[in-house]
């Protein structure tokens, strides 16, 4: 420990009492941001001339230098900070609120026990004001059962003939799966992308034993018995006015690798021009993209095919045919291109390595999102009175969009990052502007492509089909449910009454068992008592 006598013995630092008055006065005349920042600088100066002897005194310390430097450093930053903000309207904000449990579910009470007496004076003379009633959403677990299905035997005593009534159908050979948990098995697996051996892992949690193997037979002899309702799907869709088509990858299973398959979708959807016909997605699977599969899917089709600009739609498109589809082009995806090189969030993300915002990619972005406000003004119209909007509001839009790409594009250089989207646009300007003509064409793809959104969810659960007949299998499949999807009909209650009741219907009524015809049973039951 060191004693009073070595602290007495230690230098006491020289102080200049004038330099420190010529740093006050120099404060006064400042603002009160420098103010701080130079009383900063003095402090911390003289708080280190304190611990080290050696330190300088006060008066040798640049001042000017000092008070500069600060107060440049504040201005940058106030300009900085004013260049990151902006003002914005003041709004109330609404407190959250639960919305309350829907009717349809049953209610449970579960009343407390009211003390007998009272608390306060232990009287037992109560009686009851109220109640509060608090609501809490719970579920019952997943339940097996086990039905048996008798049939019971009868022997005639007159001349000994037996009879019994006969063997319920079964959707699968040696049925021993109903149709409630086949429909969820299919559903789990087509429509929740859940794989063969999650569910069966599930299963087992639950003291079920059920293979893989034997999920996988069961799905397959279900997609046999769906395959006329799969039928009549595919012919209304292709009898569309106007379709939206577009593909997608998925990895097919083959020797020693993966080979590249793809998922075709064809999607009809009037309901952006007031059309009546009820919506529906069919699909096709193929281990390739050659340009034969659409020529295949559409050999007979006739009407406007809004697509990207795949080459190999490009037979289809050819004049010498004698009934062939028109295109029409998908602007969400231009605009993206433009919009991937105007992104100034991204760029903010990607710190040095961003590429510069382009001022013409910016520009058009803009043009292309007054298009597309008209069209939300008027989607759900009919054609005629969609295709007079157009005429009116979108058109001049559109060829004053043409003439400035044509003009910035004769500035640029071929190597311009914005030149690609322009050429993208002035090379197919026709397909692009044919919404102009027709009230049925919507400016986007979108409804493709949200119908794919699935497979690419699904590519990371289930990770490849492993088969070209597994392939075709899911594209079936998911024609069935993402056509109930489109129809606002539950897919797993449908498929489960459609498991039930397909056997019996005879071939001229199974359109009544499609998602936009179909009523479940307890309805039918209903209407026919």
């Amino acid at each position: 420990m060191f004693d009073r006598g070595y602290w007495r013995s230690l230098p006491v630092p020289h102080v200049d009492l004038a330099s420190l008055h010529a740093l006050a006065k120099l404060l006064e005349d400042a603002d009160a941001s420098s103010q701080s920042a130079v009383m900063g600088a003095a402090l911390v100066s003289h708080e280190t001339s304190r611990r080290d002897v050696h330190a300088s005194p006060v008066h040798d310390i640049p001042v000017r230098s000092v008070f500069g430097s600060a107060a440049t450093e504040d201005e940058l930053a106030a300009e900085k900070a004013a260049a990151q903000t902006q003002s914005v309207k003041s709004f109330e904000r609404k407190r959250p609120s639960r919305k309350p449990f829907p009717e349809h579910l049953p209610r449970e009470r579960v009343v407390i026990a009211a003390p007998e007496s009272c608390p306060c004076c232990g009287s037992a003379k109560l009686s009851k004001l109220g109640e509060d009633v608090t609501e809490t959403l719970e579920v019952i677990p997943r339940q097996w059962k086990v039905i048996q299905t008798v049939r019971e035997k009868f022997s005639c005593r007159e001349c000994e003939k037996i009879t019994q009534p006969p063997a319920p159908f079964h959707v699968t050979p040696r049925g021993f799966a109903g149709p409630n948990l086949l429909a969820m098995i299919l559903f789990e697996k087509f429509g929740q992308h859940q794989p063969l051996n999650r569910q069966s892992e599930r299963y087992a949690r639950e003291g079920i034993d059920l293979s893989v193997s034997t999920l996988a037979d069961q799905v397959g002899a279900c997609a046999l018995v769906l395959q006329p309702l799969h039928a009549l799907i595919e012919t209304h869709v292709l009898a569309a006015e106007r379709l939206h088509g577009d593909d997608t990858t998925v990895p097919i299973l083959a020797k020693g690798k993966t080979a590249t398959g793809h998922i075709w979708t064809y999607v009809r959807d009037d309901r952006p021009f007031g059309g009546t016909s009820p919506p529906a997605a069919l699909y096709y699977a193929s281990r390739d993209r050659r340009q034969d599969h659409p020529e295949r899917h559409l050999q007979d089709f006739t009407g406007i095919l809004q697509a990207d600009a795949y080459s190999g739609y490009n037979t289809l498109y050819d004049p010498s045919r004698a009934q062939g589809p028109a295109p029409a082009l998908c602007w969400a995806h231009t605009r993206r291109q433009f919009f991937e090189l105007a992104d100034i969030a991204a760029n903010a993300r990607r710190g040095k390595k961003a590429p510069a915002i382009s001022p013409i990619a910016f520009e058009a972005v803009k043009r292309i999102d007054a298009l597309f406000d008209i069209e939300r003004d008027i989607n759900g119209l009919t054609e005629e009175q969609r295709l007079a909007v157009r005429q009116e509001r979108s058109a001049p839009l559109l060829l004053k969009l043409e003439e400035w790409l044509r003009e910035e594009r004769s500035r640029l250089s071929r190597s311009a990052s914005v030149a690609k989207p322009i050429d993208y646009m002035l090379r197919r300007w026709d397909r692009f502007a044919r919404f102009i003509e027709d009230g049925r064409i919507c400016l986007t793809n979108n409804a493709a492509e949200r119908a794919l959104r699935g497979f690419a969810l699904g590519r990371k659960s289930w990770l490849f089909a492993g088969s070209e007949r597994g392939a075709a299998r899911a594209a079936a499949m998911a024609t069935l449910i993402m056509t109930a999807k489109l129809n606002d009909v539950d897919p797993q209650a449908w498929l489960a009454d459609v498991l039930t009741r397909v056997a019996d219907t005879p071939q001229n009524r199974l359109h009544e068992l499609l998602p936009w015809n179909w009523q479940p049973r307890q309805i039918l039951m209903a209407s026919a008592a």
